[in-house]
C-alpha cells in the first residue's frame, strides 16, 4: 500500500527514538557543585577521620553543604548549591585535612545528580569543555629533534665501545657528524670499515648504512631511517603524555583532559583551575629513580638504607648502580617461556655499562628500583593574626620493586616475578620519572568560571532561538507537513544529544554552534522533500502519488548534500585543533541523526497522517 510503512520499519524508528529519550534524560538532571576528597595513594578509600574533620570544619565555618560526605569510588563528594560556597569549602577542607598523617587531594568536582536508574543502564550526562567550564589551557609542543639528537647520541657511545670490544677490537680514526642524524665513522682502511659495517649492521637497524672511501682513508656512514626517526619521535611524545597525566593529578582537578595533537604536541585542559602558575609549576616538577642492590645481612647500618615495601622493612645499599635518567624504554611484555608479565627496560650505554658491573658479581641478590618524586605540602603560618597557607617541597622516595638479579645486567634486561597490574605500575613509573624530551609552552588560556557560565546561557539561548524560528517558519510555510517537520527537529535534537552523551564526548562552544548549524541542516532536507511535492502536485500527480515521489526523487539530492558536508566535517576533525574538532564531531553526529529523522522520521508521521487514506488535499 503506498506511504505505509511495513511494521518493522515503524517499530525501529519507535526503538531509536526511545534510545534516544533515554540517553539523552541525564542532560536535564544539571550537577551539583561538589568539593572531591581522595586518597593521594590510588586504590585506597578516603577515611571516616578524614570525612569527621572534613565535615567538622564546614560546620563550625557555617558552610552549608548537603550529601554527607558520600563515597563513591573511593572519593567522597560534598555538595553545595552555588560556586562561591564550593571556592570557600575547598580552602577550608584543605586546611582541616593537613593534620592528618595520611596525604589528601582536594579538588573541585560537578558531581552528577543522574538517577541510578539511569546510571546503571550506562546514560550520563554530556561534559562540559573548558571554555564552558572555565579553566587552564596549555599547548605544549615537545622537542623532538633534541630526544632525537639525544638519542643519536647515546647509540654513537654504544657503537664507539662495541668497536672497541677487547674481543673483537675494531680501531677507527675518527667520527663526524655531517648532518642531524648521521654519523660517519672513519677508518684506516676497507678491511676495518667492511668489519665494522658487519658488526653495525648486525646491533643497529635504525640506521641505513653506505660505505665509501675519502682520500686515504675509508668511511662507514650512518643515516638514521624515517621510521626510526618516527618511532624515536612517538616514544619521546608518548612518555611525555604519561608523565603529564601522572603530574596533573596531583593538582586535583577532576576531569583533566591530556591528549596528543599532532606529531609533537600535547594539549592539557585543567577544568576548575585558574592558577597558572600552580599548573606550570606542577607541570614542570621533578622526579626520578634510583637503582640499588639490596643490602647483605651482616651489612653495618652506616653503608644501608632502610625503604617500607610490602609492609615491611627492606634495606638497600647506600650506593647507587644509575638512575632514571639512564633509562630510555621500559614496555610491559610476556615471559617467552612461562607466559607471565615482566618489564622490559632499555639503559643507555653508560647505564648499560655500569648497571654490567654492578650484577656481575651479585647473580642472586635482589636489586631495588626506587621511585623519587620532589612534591609539596600545605603550610599554615599566622602573618599579620590572619593565617596564610604556604606550600613547602619535600621529597618522597619509595621501592616500587625488588627483583632477583638471574644474570648479570646490560643495556637491555627484565624484570620478572609481578602480575600484571605490578608490571604495567612498574612499567608506567620507570618511564614517567622524568621527562623523555624538553617540552615548552605555545599557548596558554585561561577562561573563568563566570565567563563558562556565560557561554553556556548564551549558547542555550542561540540554540533556543534558532531552533524556534525554524518551528515557526516550517509551521506557517509547510502547515502540517510543517508540523511533521518540526516533531522531527525535535527528535533530532534528542537524538544528538543522546550519541554525544552516550559517546562520551565533550561539548564546547564551538560544538553548540554545531548544534545551531545542525538544526538548520535538518530542516532543508525536509524543505527540499517539501517542495518537490508541491511541484508535483502542480503537475496534477495525485496526493498519495505526489507525496511518494517526493520522498523518493529528493532522497539523491539530500544524500549528496549531506555525504559532502560529512566529508569536511572528518577533514576538520582529522586536522583541526580543539575547537575545531568539538564543531566537527557535532557536525558529524549532527548529519547522521539529521538524515535519519529527516528521511525516515517525517515521512514516517507524514504515513501516519496520510498514509492508506483516500486523500483529496494535502495541507502543505
Amino acid at each position: 500500500m503506498i506511504n505505509r510503512y511495513p511494521l518493522w520499519k515503524n517499530l525501529l524508528i519507535a526503538l531509536v527514538v526511545s534510545w534516544g529519550a533515554i540517553y539523552a534524560l541525564p542532560n536535564i538532571y544539571p550537577p551539583d557543585f561538589a568539593v572531591q576528597v581522595s586518597r593521594e595513594q590510588a586504590g585506597v578509600a578516603v577515611g571516616v577521620d578524614a570525612l569527621d574533620a572534613v565535615s567538622k570544619a564546614f560546620d563550625e565555618q557555617g558552610i552549608e553543604y548537603f550529601g554527607s560526605g558520600v563515597i563513591e569510588d573511593n572519593k567522597a563528594l560534598f555538595r553545595f548549591y552555588d560556586d562561591e560556597t564550593q571556592l570557600r569549602a575547598k580552602d577550608v577542607a584543605q586546611r582541616a585535612l593537613h593534620d592528618l598523617p595520611e596525604p589528601h587531594i582536594i579538588a573541585l568536582n560537578a558531581a552528577p545528580t543522574t538517577p541510578e536508574w539511569l546510571r546503571s543502564i550506562g546514560a550520563e550526562p554530556m561534559k562540559y569543555g573548558l571554555d564552558l567550564r572555565g579553566g587552564v589551557h596549555f599547548l605544549m609542543e615537545v622537542d623532538t629533534a633534541k630526544a632525537i639528537e639525544d638519542r643519536v647520541g647515546g647509540m654513537e657511545a654504544e657503537i664507539k665501545r662495541m668497536l672497541r670490544d677487547r674481543t673483537d677490537r675494531i680501531r677507527y680514526s675518527g667520527v663526524e657528524k655531517p648532518a642531524e642524524g648521521v654519523l660517519k665513522f672513519m677508518f684506516a682502511n676497507e678491511d676495518l670499515r667492511d668489519r665494522a659495517k658487519s658488526k653495525i649492521t648486525d646491533s643497529y637497524r635504525e640506521f641505513d648504512i653506505i660505505t665509501g672511501e675519502e682520500g686515504d682513508s675509508a668511511f662507514v656512514q650512518l643515516t638514521v631511517t624515517d621510521a626510526s626517526v618516527r618511532e624515536m619521535e612517538d616514544f619521546a611524545v608518548s612518555q611525555n603524555l604519561q608523565t603529564i597525566r601522572n603530574r596533573v593529578n596531583e593538582l586535583g582537578v577532576a576531569e583533566p583532559l591530556v591528549q596528543r595533537l599532532g606529531r609533537n604536541r600535547i594539549v592539557v585542559d585543567l577544568p576548575g583551575v585558574q592558577d597558572t602558575a600552580e599548573a606550570k609549576k606542577i607541570l614542570g616538577k621533578v622526579a626520578t629513580l634510583e637503582f640499588r642492590m639490596e643490602a647483605q645481612p651482616d651489612a653495618p647500618r652506616s653503608s644501608t638504607i632502610t625503604y617500607e615495601y610490602e609492609g615491611r622493612d627492606a634495606a638497600v645499599e647506600k650506593d647507587i648502580i644509575l638512575r632514571g635518567d639512564r633509562v630510555f624504554d621500559a614496555q610491559v611484555g610476556f615471559d617467552p617461556d612461562s607466559g607471565l608479565p615482566q618489564v622490559n627496560i632499555t639503559l643507555d650505554s653508560d647505564g648499560g655499562e655500569l648497571m654490567h658491573r654492578a650484577t656481575r658479581h651479585s647473580i642472586g641478590r635482589r636489586m631495588a628500583v626506587i621511585f623519587i618524586e620532589t612534591k609539596t605540602r600545605d603550610k599554615y603560618e599566622l602573618v599579620d593574626g590572619v593565617e596564610m597557607r604556604t606550600q613547602v617541597p619535600y621529597i618522597e622516595k619509595k621501592v616500587v620493586s625488588l627483583a632477583t638479579v638471574q644474570a648479570a645486567l646490560g643495556v637491555k634486561f627484565r624484570i620478572t616475578g609481578l602480575d600484571a597490574g605490578e608490571a604495567r605500575e612498574l612499567a608506567l613509573l620507570l618511564r614517567a620519572g622524568a621527562l623523555a624530551a624538553d617540552m615548552f609552552i605555545v599557548e596558554e588560556r585561561t577562561v573563568g568560571a563566570s565567563l563558562g557560565a556565560e557561554n553556556i546561557e548564551l549558547g542555550a539561548i542561540s540554540v533556543t532561538v534558532g531552533l524556534g524560528l525554524v518551528l515557526i517558519f516550517m509551521l506557517a510555510y509547510y502547515r502540517v507537513f510543517g508540523l511533521a517537520a518540526n516533531i522531527a527537529l525535535a527528535t533530532n535534537l534528542v537524538l544528538l544529544v543522546a550519541v554525544m552523551s552516550s559517546l562520551g564526548a565533550t561539548l564546547t562552544l564551538p560544538g553548540i554552534a554545531g548544534i545551531v548549524l545542525t538544526v538548520g541542516m535538518a530542516v532543508d532536507a525536509n524543505v527540499l522533500i517539501f517542495s518537490r511535492i508541491r511541484e508535483e502536485l502542480k503537475n496534477k500527480m495525485s496526493p498519495q502519488a505526489a507525496i511518494n515521489a517526493g520522498f523518493e526523487r529528493a532522497f539523491v539530492t539530500i544524500m549528496d548534500a549531506n555525504i559532502t558536508t560529512l566529508i569536511v566535517a572528518v577533514i576538520l576533525y582529522s586536522i583541526g585543533t580543539g575547537p575545531v574538532k568539538g564543531f566537527a564531531v557535532t557536525l558529524s553526529i549532527g548529519i547522521l541523526t539529521s538524515m535519519f529523522t529527516a528521511i525516515m522520521g517525517t515521512r514516517a508521521l507524514v504515513n501516519f497522517m496520510y498514509g492508506g487514506r483516500n486523500v483529496q488535499k494535502l495541507l502543505i
